[in-house]
């Protein structure tokens, strides 16, 4: 399936999904700024796009919205199954890393760490 601008396929499908041609970016990834609604000019900078990439994605999204979001939501599904999956596998050695001392050297910046963490957390 494909998008057309100017002639040229803009969107396309590839085994990742629909992929805004030339790239590796899925329109997955521009729906997670959709979907926190971003403007185009950010998800432009974040994604490094070009505003005729951006516009064609969101175009793309627009006209096929139901489709869209169906795949969507399986993407994140599978990814929160994937997250799941390699927290559980890494589970014993995360435990391993935090249980070792901090590095010596490492304290200024250790307290720096923890300071910013505090400020942060406090309500503002």
């Amino acid at each position: 399936m494909t998008w057309t601008s100017n002639e040229q396929a803009t969107i396309v499908r590839t085994e990742r999904g629909l992929t805004i041609a030339g790239t590796r970016i899925t329109l997955y990834d521009v729906m997670d700024y959709v979907t926190e609604q971003y403007p185009p000019k950010f998800i432009r900078a974040m994604l490094s796009l070009t505003d005729e990439q951006v516009n064609a994605a969101l175009s793309y999204i627009d006209a096929h919205r139901a489709e869209v979001e169906a795949e969507y939501q399986t993407v994140l599904k599978e990814a929160e199954e994937l997250r799941q999956y390699y927290e559980e596998q890494n589970r014993d050695l995360l435990a391993h890393i935090a249980a070792k001392p901090p590095k010596p050297g490492t304290e200024a910046i250790r307290a720096k760490l923890r300071a910013e963490r505090a400020k942060l957390e406090s309500p503002a």
